[in-house]
């Protein structure tokens, strides 16, 4: 039997012990009963990091790797620590990796503009239940009452916003392209609803594009400027931005991101993707950001210290829907993703993945693992998971 399962079993025994005793109690008044405590539950993980597995990991990574040139890894949590970084900054001159390199840390964003919601929330500015046409009257012509919790866990119906296409060609024709958020909104209001509100789950960013604007009009003041004032300062994360409209460059140290691309006789080359425009994003996944940063935000979320506890619930509860594109149970929560190991054990946490970068924040709800990582994949909207990010997880997951 696994520790785990003996404590648990050991838990149960403690408390039906302790049932007998007050049973007695209530049958027999005159007899003074000593209150049993409750068991305090096991950590999810104990032991510390694998160090081994995780350098295992990363170990290879660089421009002749075809999944990754650079990879930074946090490993956190109660149980032990573990840092470490490979690959290079730059394929052309073969400089090591930057290991406080600043990166596009992708629907990252999505957990912060849903922190900021639910903040607003426990401040009684927004409720969650109240349709969000009672917030921003003629956003939404011809939709059902929409809830606000329902743009937080993608059940909104709301249908994806065009872009310039599928294909990597014709993003990166139009990387430098300023987009408006309104006309994003406009553009997948004119499809009409994809399903009622509250049936399914649909993953998508116009969901937090249309929070974003709410917390624009509830805040009165721009979405950057609020989740700076309520999130980035408080917490010193101190290399943590937003970048502005017309800003194309990450500031600051950072490792390039690369797409790999093939060539009609079967080679293959590194499109240096570093500058891009981000603001088709913005509220979505147009952070930029550390692993240090984005390591002590997931430790103050999780702690409660970043929205209230009571509010923090609807960040690791799932809506009781279908996935619209699996049919499977739905996974998303407000801003997170729960995730499930093939023992039963839970995480949490999300995934972004803007081309040539790719990050997770996450772990178990207790705290006693946590896991950061910013992979410079070359397929990193590939519908597959990036192999080395594979890796980095069942590493620092492993037991």
């Amino acid at each position: 039997m696994k520790a785990r399962t003996r404590t648990l079993v050991a838990a149960a025994l403690v408390l039906g012990i302790a049932a007998g005793p007050v049973a007695a109690a209530q049958a027999t008044p005159a007899r003074a009963q000593t209150p049993v405590a409750a068991p305090v539950p096991s950590p999810v993980f104990s032991a510390p990091p694998d160090a081994a597995a995780l350098r295992k990991a990363i170990a290879g990574v660089g421009p002749q790797n075809k999944d990754a040139t650079a990879a930074l890894v946090r490993v956190g949590g109660t149980s032990g620590s573990w840092r470490g970084s490979a690959g290079v900054a730059d394929v052309r001159d073969g400089r090591a990796a930057v290991e406080d390199a600043r990166f596009r840390a992708g629907s990252v964003t999505k957990t912060f503009t849903a922190a900021v919601v639910l903040q607003l929330a426990a401040e009684g500015k927004v409720d969650l239940d109240r349709p969000v046409q009672d917030y921003l009257p003629g956003l939404l012509p011809g939709f059902e009452p929409v809830k606000v919790r329902e743009l937080l866990n993608y059940t909104s119906g709301l249908r994806s916003a065009d872009g310039p296409g599928d294909a990597f060609e014709d993003e990166y024709a139009h990387r430098f392209d300023l987009v408006d958020p309104h006309a994003l909104i406009a553009n997948a209001v004119a499809k009409g609803p994809e399903s009622a509100p509250g049936k399914q789950q649909r993953y998508s960013n116009i969901h937090y594009t249309v929070l974003g604007v709410l917390i624009e009009k509830l805040t009165g003041t721009t979405y950057e400027k609020a989740v700076g004032e309520r999130i980035i300062k408080p917490l010193g994360l101190r290399h943590t931005s937003f970048p502005s409209r017309t800003q194309n460059r990450i500031p600051g140290p950072y490792n390039h991101g690369y797409q790999a691309v093939q060539a009609a006789d079967g080679s293959r080359s590194l499109v240096d993707v570093s500058d891009w425009n981000s603001s088709s994003n913005w509220a979505a996944g147009d952070l930029i950001s550390t692993t240090a940063d984005l390591e002590r935000f997931t430790v103050a979320l999780f702690g409660g210290r970043v929205v209230p506890k009571a509010q923090l619930e609807e960040m690791f509860t799932v809506p009781d829907v279908p996935d619209a594109e699996t049919g499977k149970h739905a996974v998303q929560t407000a801003g997170m993703k729960e995730f499930v190991l093939p023992d039963g054990t839970k995480l949490y946490g999300k995934t972004g993945s803007r081309y040539g970068y790719s990050t997770v924040i996450g772990g178990t709800r207790d705290l006693s693992r946590t896991l950061v990582y910013s992979v410079n994949s070359t397929d990193a909207k590939g519908r597959d998971m990036n192999a080395v990010a594979y890796g980095i997880i069942g590493a620092a997951f492993a037991k």
